[in-house]
């Protein structure tokens, strides 16, 4: 946070230099010529003026900025903030434009109005300088509109210049106490008063400069200066204020619009954590609360649709166990081996759920299936053996008709395939190697595992050594010679895994 900080001050020295260098040039060209004519001698006390009145606008200007800046100084300076300090500033920096008006029509325009204006009477009075006294009271015009200019360039500066700080809190409130800053819709400067005041300083700006500059063209420098100079400088100065006034305020209202388009598009593709930073103090505030809330939601709403379809899976599964008491557990058991293989080898999480979620299901054709058949303790017919074999066909059949279609579709490869074999000898459709989808190939190494090991009416479950040196040797054979590796060498770790879950 102490880089964000520096860069912070960095940038709030440059809003400030460019707003007064803005203002000065502005409505200060059109003073210049009027200084022109002066003797030498004249023009140095002139420039003593000067020097002295923005010596004591600068040390007020510091001691204000410094009173400004304390607080975040403060929360930059200490490593553990509490919750409270941390909210008082977050809302603090969202105030720093208004701060930064307070300050230019304060310290900054009084520092040097006052001391300037002192100044200037007593030195016309001692015949210092030879200048009318209506000259004092241009300026007392002019300073006001200088500083107009500087506030407004230097609010909407301040407001994009506090937004990286503000994300920098909220980065730190979330780190050290896991809470969401925002300002909860609160409207620090409302969009209206921004406008208002922005609009009516854009559209009555080149009004008075043209008054100002008039009235000094005419009666201080007695028409000396040709017509189409001073009024190409005036119409310039004009466009110029007025071009960066539609300027910066179309920037505040795009970008804010931009950021929430932006995270509309990726919630329409299913990203449920993009959210809009709360960094606008006006009313988008309120905007971005609203949808940051829609959000949540939606990702809670998502989340619960996610838990009823895995309780809707997992019942299915359980349901078709139970026509078995020998295999209760069989199709849980296989998603578990699957999920782990599915780790073991890299899988996306999304793909890792997808291939849960199929394994599953990947008896459900066996539902078809007759009792005396499924569930025959001796050696099946042949028959038999074929109504066996179809239990994938089936079961991708009976997923088919479950609707949305698209919801079903990535599961079906897994369901279709889990007793395909590697060197094309398996059902029902005699796949060899890689062509045999990657669900079908890890399903079958954890459904052939659980199989062997499980106890049936004729047979005691294999021991889990056996079971494991069965897979190494049909590794490359009827099992995925990559796949089946990675469980075998990690097999211990995988049942830790599993039993730990279990006990969630």
């Amino acid at each position: 946070m102490e880089k964000v900080y520096q860069t912070f001050l960095q940038r709030l020295i440059r809003d400030y230099l460019i707003g007064s260098g803005i203002a000065v040039l502005g409505v200060g060209s059109i003073f210049i010529y009027a200084a022109l004519d002066a003797p030498p001698i004249e023009g140095v006390r002139l420039l003593l003026i000067l020097v002295v009145s923005l010596l004591v606008m600068v040390a007020a200007e510091i001691i204000a900025i410094r009173k400004h800046l304390a607080p975040i100084k403060q929360l930059v300076s200490t490593p553990d903030a509490s919750i409270s300090s941390l909210k008082s500033v977050y809302h603090h920096v969202h105030r720093l434009p208004l701060l930064a008006l307070k300050r230019i029509f304060g310290p900054h325009l009084m520092g040097i109005s006052i001391p300037a204006g002192l100044l200037l009477v007593v030195s016309i009075w001692q015949e210092w300088i030879n200048l009318p006294y209506t000259y004092i009271i241009l300026a007392a015009i002019g300073g006001p509109l200088v500083a107009c200019m500087h506030a407004f360039v230097e609010f909407f500066l301040n407001s994009e210049t506090m937004k990286p700080l503000a994300v920098a809190i909220q980065r730190k409130a979330f780190e050290q106490h896991g809470i969401d800053l925002s300002l909860d819709g609160e409207v620090v400067v409302s969009i209206r008063r921004k406008f208002l005041w922005s609009m009516f300083l854009i559209g009555t700006f080149p009004l008075f400069l043209f008054i100002l500059g008039g009235y000094i063209r005419v009666d201080i420098l007695s028409n000396s200066v040709d017509y189409w100079v001073w009024a190409g400088i005036i119409i310039l100065v004009g466009i110029s204020f007025s071009a960066l006034g539609a300027w910066v305020l179309t920037r505040e209202i795009t970008h804010p619009i931009q950021q929430t388009i932006t995270a509309m598009a990726a919630v329409q593709d299913g990203n449920f954590e993009q959210k809009v930073s709360d960094i606008y103090s006006d009313e988008f505030s309120q905007v971005v609360t609203g949808f940051n809330s829609m959000v949540d939601g939606l990702k809670m709403r998502e989340q619960k649709n996610d838990q009823l379809i895995q309780s809707y899976f997992a019942t299915l599964a359980a349901a078709l166990d139970a026509r078995d008491p020998y295999t209760a557990g069989h199709s849980e058991r296989v998603a578990a081996y699957s999920v782990e293989i599915g780790k073991l080898a890299g899988l996306p999480i999304d793909e890792i759920e997808t291939l849960q979620k199929s394994a599953l299901l990947h008896d459900i054709g066996k539902i078809g299936i007759r009792d005396e058949i499924l569930l025959k303790e001796g050696k099946l017919t042949e028959e038999e053996y074929s109504k066996i074999k179809e239990h994938p066909l089936t079961g991708e059949a009976i997923l088919k008709e479950i609707k949305p279609a698209e919801s079903m579709a990535p599961l079906l490869p897994g369901v279709r395939s889990h007793h395909e074999s590697y060197n094309g000898k398996g059902y029902p459709d005699g796949l060899v190697g890689e062509a045999i989808p990657l669900q079908g190939r890890i399903m079958a190494i954890a459904d052939a595992f659980d199989a062997m090991t499980s106890d049936r009416p004729y047979r005691k479950g294999m021991e889990t050594a056996k079971a494991l040196q069965i897979l190494r040797e049909g590794s490359g054979i009827q099992w995925d010679p990559i796949l089946t590796p990675l469980f075998i060498q990690n097999y211990s770790v995988i049942e830790k895994r599993i039993q730990k879950n279990r006990g969630k």
